[in-house]
């Protein structure tokens, strides 16, 4: 049973002690609410479980949010000191993000891809980590299986004004999602008994059976969906203050991105040889043979790269940092990610292991992201690996404070990641005109490319056509590559922007911190400054590590007290 919301807002919010308190049980009762997403973080309380998407349910989740959100909007936080306000409007912006995307994206009510990826996760989230016995896995899978259904049901139910684009890349989720439940889940089944194996394979195959009538229910209806439907470009400023705080609007977040478009474009032509920015397989020394070899020498490149890491000084690796793995892309997840995603140790992950996706092996193929791995794996790697995100997230799971050990600031996430591949390249690692020098030229590119295309998509002045041919001819990616990560926009409203606008905001901030640092400015301790605050607003950050607030009262929204 979850939790009562109203226990939850029982006691008076009027001090800092009172403020944490509400937040630790608002994790909780999230938690225990959307158990599929508990699980990927390494909580396993409720594996058995998937999220309760009944008409009642969904809206007792979202009344329960907004009456929460009004009451941390009217403490009165003037006097506190500023850790604890910082704290304040981190918890605030942390509730202000899902009431927004509860009223302004509805997502139980227009996406479909909310239903088949709470499905995908549910056995994902089982299988990614031996964080039990696989016999005790498997049970909990046909629990979430039994389940799945019922689920898809109450989808159907819900999805009133469904989005067709949306709808699109759920059907081929939908197709392409056997593998995982007749392949990678079927691992864990070695150790059942007859009867369990057995139950567990009736309702693997009835889950099967909803979630291809869920695809075929969707195509049926696809004629009569809107195309694509944008928030507008009021909300979307709305969403970059008050989940980001950030102190620019849609135009000016556009504007950055053309003039770093243009910037990266130029870098290539200047490159000796242009075409190095291309990946090309073919001027590898060494092509894999297959998928075992090709994961195996991706892999083998971090050690080079944390050398050189500490051979510079350029940060400082934690005791408790794991191990970094690459696997294979699960066939599922590829319509939205074309080049695979990263998975960091969850919040609540007792193992601190990590791994990153990649796509199937094709030594012919023209996925720019499987081009790069076999020429050069070392610039998407550092992004993903370390120093990218697995460092990152990886301190950040350790902070003390639990607000900002729970905050995912997307802008700092991905703003770093992206970040470090430029600073490997002028710091030393990569060769004057080597094919890693010109990928991170490229990856930059397309970073840029993606901010045209997220702002321009959900303000409403662009096409989902517009957007691929944008990726394709402005940020220099194949079509296959441009259509996904097209379709990742779309479903993923300023996901896209986060590279470059966080990478912006980093480099700024770390000429500011120079300047102030002096003769005494070390690179190593900026980047060591920067990674012990866990992933928060670059705003926030700036007024934590140099005691200036202004950018972030530039950002706040006009109601939030300064």
């Amino acid at each position: 049973m979850i939790v009562s919301a109203s226990l939850v807002l029982a006691a008076p919010l009027t001090t800092p002690e009172s403020l944490r308190r509400i937040a630790s049980d608002y994790y909780r009762w999230r938690d225990q609410a959307y158990p599929v997403a508990s699980s990927s973080q390494g909580l396993h309380t409720w594996d058995e479980h998937l999220a309760d998407f009944s008409a009642g349910a969904v809206e007792e989740r979202r009344r329960h949010v907004v009456e929460l959100l009004g009451q941390v909007r009217s403490m009165a936080t003037d006097g506190w000191a500023k850790d604890d306000r910082i704290d304040w409007l981190l918890f605030r912006s942390q509730l202000e993000t899902v009431e927004f995307f509860d009223r302004v994206m509805d997502p139980e009510s227009t996406n479909p891809q909310l239903y088949i990826g709470e499905c995908s996760n549910a056995i994902f989230s089982l299988l990614k980590k031996d964080y039990a016995p696989p016999r005790a896995r498997a049970l909990a899978a046909t629990a979430r299986l039994k389940a799945m259904p019922v689920l898809l049901e109450q989808g159907k139910v819900n999805l009133v004004r469904p989005v067709a684009l949306y709808a699109k890349l759920t059907i081929d989720s939908a197709r392409a999602i056997d593998p995982l439940f007749t392949g990678s889940l079927m691992t864990l089944a070695s150790g059942l008994k007859k009867n369990e194996r057995n139950e567990l394979v009736k309702a693997r195959d009835a889950a099967l059976v909803s979630v291809h009538g869920f695809a075929d229910w969707l195509e049926n209806r696809l004629p009569q969906m809107v195309a694509f439907k944008p928030m507008g470009e009021a909300n979307y400023n709305e969403l970059l203050r008050r989940s980001y705080l950030l102190p620019l609007d849609a135009r000016q977040v556009e504007m950055l991105g053309q003039a770093e478009l243009a910037r990266y474009r130029a870098l290539e032509a200047l490159l000796p040889d242009p075409a190095m920015a291309d990946p090309d397989p073919a001027r590898s020394r060494v092509v894999p043979k297959g998928q075992d070899d090709f994961l195996k020498a991706y892999e083998s490149r971090e050690d080079e790269m944390i050398r050189f890491l500490k051979e510079k000084n350029l940060l400082t690796l934690p005791e408790s940092l794991g191990h970094f793995s690459i696997r294979q892309l699960p066939a599922a997840f590829k319509p939205t990610s074309p080049g695979g995603f990263m998975n960091p140790p969850g919040i609540y992950d007792s193992d601190p292991g990590g791994f990153y996706f990649i796509p199937t092996y094709d030594p012919k193929s023209a996925n720019f992201y499987i081009r790069a791995a076999i020429e050069d794996p070392r610039p998407i790697l550092g992004h993903e690996g370390i120093p990218g995100h697995f460092l990152q997230l990886s301190i950040a799971n350790h902070l003390p404070d639990e607000i900002r050990r729970q905050h995912g600031d997307g802008v700092f996430i991905e703003g770093w990641a992206l970040y470090t591949e430029e600073m490997l390249s002028r710091t030393g690692l990569y060769p004057d005109g080597s094919a890693a020098q010109g990928q991170v030229l490229r990856l930059s590119r397309y970073r840029a490319a993606r901010i045209g295309v997220d702002v321009n998509l959900h303000t409403g002045r662009w096409t989902f056509e517009q957007a691929v041919k944008y990726f394709m001819e402005a940020g220099g990616l194949d079509r296959e590559a441009a259509e996904g990560e097209a379709a990742g926009a779309a479903s993923d409203p300023t996901q896209k922007i986060t590279y470059m606008v966080g990478k912006w905001q980093i480099m700024r901030l770390l000429g500011l911190y120079r300047e102030r640092r002096g003769k005494d400015f070390r690179l190593g301790a900026f980047h060591d400054d920067l990674l012990k605050n866990g992933s928060l607003p670059l705003s926030i950050v700036e007024w934590l590590i140099l005691d200036d607030r202004s950018t972030l009262d530039r950002a706040l929204p006009p109601d939030v007290a300064r």
